[in-house]
């Protein structure tokens, strides 16, 4: 099952944050981030994350090229880079969160995306406070009273109540 976990804007305690603004970010391997890399990285807007994959891109494919690499070893290099962008993108989402003063609420777990709002949201819900109401106390008048119904009697020899025996009586 996937493991997300979910921020709130910075703005306002997490009770006033609107929960249409709540991110879930999935942890795991982020397939659309390893084959368009710098596109998934500009459409969630992380720029320094954008920045460091093109420097140890550029970094990398000049390096290969001042060693003299060319063909198969210089394409797994750069496939190594773009793994561990899949790999880790999750992660960068949630640092450039973080430094954008997002705070972490909880971690949800589900499914997919739909099960793990569900989870949470029922979660984040309950432990919302309940408006206080106060009302009067009614007065129900006394207890009823008891009624003269006599008990039964118990079976053989008044050693066994319904099941269980006595304590202490014979066995």
């Amino acid at each position: 099952m996937p493991v997300y976990t979910v921020h709130a804007p910075p703005d306002g305690d997490e009770r006033s944050a609107a929960p249409d603004r709540f991110v879930f970010v999935r942890d795991g391997f982020y397939f659309w981030a390893f084959v368009f890399g710098p596109l998934w990285l500009l459409t969630k807007r992380l720029w320094l994350a954008l920045l460091g994959y093109l420097v140890v891109s550029v970094a990398a494919a000049m390096a290969l090229s001042a060693l003299g690499v060319v063909g198969l070893p210089r394409v797994l290099v750069l496939l190594l880079i773009a793994v561990l962008l899949g790999l880790e993108a999750g992660s960068l989402w949630r640092w450039t969160l973080r430094r954008r003063g997002w705070r972490q609420l909880d971690v949800a777990i589900g499914d997919d995306l739909p099960a793990a709002e569900r989870r949470f949201f029922d979660r984040w819900s309950g432990r919302q406070g309940t408006p206080v109401s106060f009302s009067l106390p009614v007065d129900r008048g006394a207890p009823p009273p008891p009624r003269g119904i006599p008990l039964p009697a118990s079976s053989i020899h008044g050693d066994i109540v319904g099941s269980f025996p006595r304590p202490g009586g014979l066995r």
